[in-house]
């Protein structure tokens, strides 16, 4: 009898675990799976130059797609998820620890993460990550801007 996949979960909170072991490895077009087809990601902090709006889930891949060329995520070594008045929506304050591909220098990044989820898909993202950390040598994402 064939293995078969383990469904998707739908709850908010299950589905961004679930994203983030996707992410650990490093399956990100099954990470790009988990987003609606008219999301919305946004990145309120981003630098100049870089893109602070997503719109639609071809987007988040092309964006997403040479994330594993320069980030080698080892960890999300603290993640709480806080449920909102609204049951679709999550805050998520989270770390994520490995190393930048390119110069092998250690990776720390902290984040919080406002995701809603509408029928088992991430309809909106917003990312509040440091822009501070693409100053580092090796975090460059270039292609994808």
């Amino acid at each position: 009898m064939p293995a078969t996949a383990a469904p998707v979960p739908t709850a908010p909170a299950e589905l961004f675990r679930h994203g983030l072991r996707l992410l650990l490895e490093k399956n990100i077009p099954a990470w790009v799976d988990l987003f609606d087809e008219d999301c919305v990601f946004e990145f309120p902090f981003a630098p100049q130059d870089w893109p602070d709006r997503l719109e639609g889930k071809q987007a988040v891949a092309d964006y997403m797609r040479h994330y594993p060329d320069h980030i080698d995520l080892h960890n999300f070594p603290r993640v709480e998820i806080h449920q909102t008045t609204a049951p679709e929506t999550i805050v998520v304050e989270m770390r994520g620890v490995g190393r930048l591909v390119q110069t092998g220098r250690p990776f720390d990044m902290t984040y919080i993460a406002v995701v809603t989820v509408d029928a088992g898909h991430i309809t909106s993202y917003r990312d509040y990550w440091n822009p501070l950390a693409v100053q580092e040598p090796g975090l460059d994402f270039t292609e994808n801007r």
